[in-house]
């Protein structure tokens, strides 16, 4: 069957494949483990903290799905190389890795701007690029290659509307995801040959525990709120149904590509 005699839904399948989600303990990670499980992926279940990644590996066991939890610093090599031989090991290769693991490092009060990049440390610099643009570039070394050897592959990467359009108050962060950016492009070109594609998918704010926070203080989040002209912030999902997608054989013509997923954010500055 040529992918033109397939309905939308065989597209979406992902039965047979094995999709690592960094991060994905909680919030969009989560959602997106969740997701690729339901459309029939084997799901490795990343995040710094095991007990995280096992309550996400719960839900998608209670629902039916395959998934396993591996604990791992996204930001070292030898870590990150003894993951994915563990995922080989317990689920097979990696045929989708969604590099979700990130931070934006705000430390401030919410009423409160955040300090001045001038008034940053080399620390900042070091903390905030690991996990946002070095773990990124880990993770897709250790899977990318056995991709390319097999002729398939998917990379995605979330990063944010900051890492598109800059943000004032978070300098590195914004530098750390345009870099995330910059590197899933030149992957997808480096890679397009062999049937690997590789995409980002740039998120507005997003309900996680940390825009939860912020939504607590009412000024706050009205002021969040009005920033997205559908009138409220995302949920994980809205973010984990554009990410799916393009891991499935619906988006194989579509490569070094930056979806945004915001709410019309965009069209509102």
């Amino acid at each position: 069957m040529t992918k033109e005699d397939k309905t939308f839904q065989q597209l979406l399948d992902l039965t047979g494949r094995v999709a690592l989600v960094t991060g994905a303990g909680q919030g969009v990670g989560a959602a997106t483990a969740r997701m690729l499980a339901e459309l029939g992926a084997a799901v490795a279940v990343n995040d710094f903290y095991l007990e995280r990644a096992k309550e996400t590996v719960n839900a998608i066991e209670a629902a039916g799905g395959r998934a396993y939890a591996v604990a791992a610093d996204v930001t070292a090599w030898a870590a990150v190389t003894a993951m994915v031989a563990e995922i080989e090991r317990e689920l097979g290769t990696v045929d989708i890795l969604v590099n979700n693991a990130g931070n934006a490092g705000a430390t401030h009060d919410a009423l409160e701007p955040p300090p001045p990049f001038w008034e940053s440390t080399p620390d900042d610099w070091d903390r905030w690029t690991a996990v946002n643009l070095t773990g990124v570039m880990v993770a897709t070394r250790a899977v990318v290659g056995g991709m390319v050897e097999r002729g398939r592959g998917r990379v995605i990467t979330v990063i944010s509307e900051a890492g598109r359009q800059g943000e004032a108050g978070l300098v590195v962060y914004s530098a750390a995801k345009a870099g995330a950016a910059g590197f899933t492009r030149a992957i997808a070109k480096a890679t397009a040959p062999f049937g690997v594609t590789a995409n980002c998918v740039a998120l507005g704010a997003v309900r996680t525990p940390a825009i939860e926070a912020a939504l607590a203080v009412e000024k706050v989040a009205a002021k969040i709120v009005r920033a997205y002209p559908v009138g409220r912030v995302g949920e994980p999902s809205d973010a984990a149904a554009v990410i799916s997608f393009l891991a499935s054989d619906a988006a194989e013509w579509i490569t070094a590509q930056t979806y945004p997923v915001n709410g019309g954010f965009s069209v509102a500055l």
